[in-house]
């Protein structure tokens, strides 16, 4: 993951609240096909979020240093969402504001036969963050209940269980220090049609096409249904969802950096004390500067 911080800008009002706005309340009933994927709110192109996106990566790349060196917690990003909702594109354009030397990514495809000898969470839980660094999980444990549940190979109480699981698995990882957020990048069906149809034009993007990518298309209303109950289920003070509206990649980066960098303010990272004597310190380097 490459190291791209934007240019210092001027400071930035953000115009909305995306964590208020995109927040999965657990009390409430959720309904994904109710949703706009194409929401912008108060932005009308991608040039005029520019300055507030840029304000916010710059912020991630600032945040992460003292988080790093604070070293009281870690930082958990999910991300969730159907073929072609720009997870990928969600780590380059956002993620990249991080430093690789303490941040991460993970990605969980298809399990293989030894990790369906184990535990459904026993291939995820190595990729937790350590204290000082951060985490991202494209896809993530969310798919092993999420495909069980579609195509029926679990029964309702097993995937039931899964949920259980999972929320007892979260709760774990923040009693050890981690912060977790997570994200559902909500796309419209014609969108992932159109994007697939982008990348059989674009020779670059071939390599992405899969014959999953349209034989899963005709569970679509089943993985909807499934993420309403699973992400009301799951969404906890602890380890909140957002439902990121996707169909435009400009809004989905602004609104992923603004959360984030919202969830690790929230924690007041601090650079600690040092370790020395800084006077001492100066005074040695005072008088070996002066000997030369």
């Amino acid at each position: 993951m490459r190291r791209t911080p934007p240019p210092d800008i001027r400071e930035v009002k953000a115009i909305e609240d995306y964590r208020e706005r995109f927040y999965v309340d657990p009390h409430k009933k959720l309904k994904l096909e109710k949703l706009d994927p194409a929401y912008t709110g108060e932005h009308e192109s991608e040039a005029d979020a520019a300055p507030e996106t840029a304000h916010y990566l710059r912020r991630l790349c600032d945040l992460q240093g003292v988080f790093s060196a604070d070293g009281r917690w870690a930082l958990l990003i999910v991300l969730q969402g159907l073929d072609a909702a720009g997870k990928d594109g969600t780590v380059a354009h956002v993620m990249s504001a991080f430093s690789p030397q303490s941040a991460s990514v993970s990605a969980f495809k298809v399990p293989t036969v030894e990790e369906r000898a184990h535990d459904f969470l026993w291939r995820v839980h190595p990729h937790a963050p350590a204290k000082g660094s951060i985490a991202i999980f494209n896809r993530s444990h969310y798919e092993d209940f999420l495909v069980p549940a579609v195509h029926r190979t679990l029964d309702e109480e097993a995937c039931l269980k899964r949920i259980k699981d999972i929320r007892a698995f979260e709760k774990l990882l923040f009693h050890a220090g981690t912060r977790i957020v997570k994200f559902f990048l909500h796309i419209g069906k014609r969108e992932q049609l159109d994007r697939f149809a982008h990348r059989l034009d674009d020779p670059s993007r071939n390599w992405k096409i899969s014959e999953s990518d349209y034989t899963e298309r005709a569970y679509w209303d089943d993985y909807i249904e499934a993420y309403d109950d699973v992400l009301r289920a799951t969404s906890t003070e602890h380890a909140p969802w957002y439902v990121i509206p996707a169909d435009r990649k400009w809004f989905r980066n602004l609104a992923v950096s603004q959360i984030v960098s919202g969830a690790i303010e929230d924690l007041h990272p601090r650079y600690p004390k040092p370790s020395v004597d800084l006077d001492e310190i100066r005074r040695r380097y005072h008088e070996e500067a002066a000997a030369e």
